[in-house]
């Protein structure tokens, strides 16, 4: 059975199209993902902007006839921070069924950190039992704490690359005071976030989503994204920090071409590069096993999962 899902993210939009059979790993078929910035703003203004919205909607144009060249049998097109808390939010869910034809689901946190989970369990490697699972958004990040015979632990917080670029981060490169200051925010999320997610003894750190894997592939210097060079890759805090002190040494525009930097992410990788060092050393890992895997694989193994139920 060939499914496809689509992730519509506050930074990035992301296509997976892959076969689906029960007891098997995903096989993909074919992917994308599209640095789009639809909550480009949303902090200040509280709404998505109607450019914003058209550069999403013309991609998803694009995505429906990849869907339907690949001729899937079912789709599933969801939609997390920056929809949920945008003022028209609906306004874009309209805007998106009217013209492509997708219905888009707008999630919650904690049903975006569910979903991840079953991305991120479906390519652990072996022996994993106990992980604490971290997901670095555009708009929100969500920890998941997972052990086995008991039910997952989440916590999502309204802290993401794009929120808290536009939030602290407004020079270039970043004041002494804007980088203090959002050190300590997300020190303080970071602690509020472990003390309701309980012991975290023994978990192993597991990092999904574009900051962790552009991180992962910026240590490995990849001159193109390579996930099976991302996917359980060891990233090591003091790896984290080095990388840190390289990007803020540079402007935007001198971390244009850096080896394994996204397109699109000179900017906020400032912010996810804070965040993911803030929660290791706030929490009390020194390393993150970075998944390849996430909330896209999340989305369709979700799907599989209503379509067996259903039939």
């Amino acid at each position: 059975m060939v499914l496809a899902g689509i992730d519509i993210g506050t930074l990035t939009c992301r296509l997976l199209i892959a076969t689906w059979q029960a007891g098997q790993p995903l096989g993909e078929v074919y992917s994308e993902r599209r640095v789009l910035r639809l909550g480009e703003g949303l902090d200040r203004r509280r709404t998505l902007s109607p450019a914003a919205m058209e550069r999403v909607r013309d991609t998803l144009r694009e995505w429906k006839r990849m869907v339907e060249m690949h001729q899937a049998s079912a789709v599933a097109v969801v939609a997390t921070s920056a929809v949920r808390e945008a003022a028209n939010g609906d306004e874009f869910v309209d805007l998106i069924s009217r013209e492509t034809g997708f219905a888009v689901e707008v999630i919650s946190g904690e049903e975006e950190a569910r979903r991840t989970l079953l991305g991120i369990r479906s390519g652990l490697p072996a022996g994993v039992g106990k992980m604490l699972g971290l997901d670095i958004g555009g708009g929100s990040t969500e920890f998941i704490l997972d052990q086995p015979g008991r039910p997952p632990v989440i916590r999502s917080v309204e802290i993401g690359v794009v929120r808290l670029t536009e939030r602290l981060l407004h020079h270039d490169p970043p004041t002494a005071v804007e980088l203090q200051t959002a050190r300590e925010e997300v020190r303080l999320v970071s602690h509020e976030a472990g003390d309701r997610l309980g012991d975290l003894t023994g978990a192993t750190f597991v990092g999904t989503a574009g900051t962790i894997t552009t991180l992962a592939a910026m240590a490995q210097k990849l001159p193109a994204y390579v996930g099976s060079r991302i996917h359980n890759y060891r990233l090591e805090l003091e790896t984290v920090k080095g990388l840190e002190a390289d990007i803020l040494s540079r402007t935007k525009a001198q971390r244009e071409g850096l080896l394994g930097l996204e397109l699109g992410r000179e900017d906020v990788i400032v912010a996810g590069t804070l965040i993911l060092r803030g929660v290791m050393e706030t929490l009390g890992f020194q390393t993150c096993l970075v998944s390849d895997l996430g909330l896209r694989e999340g989305v369709l193994l979700d799907l599989a999962s209503r379509l067996r139920s259903s039939s």
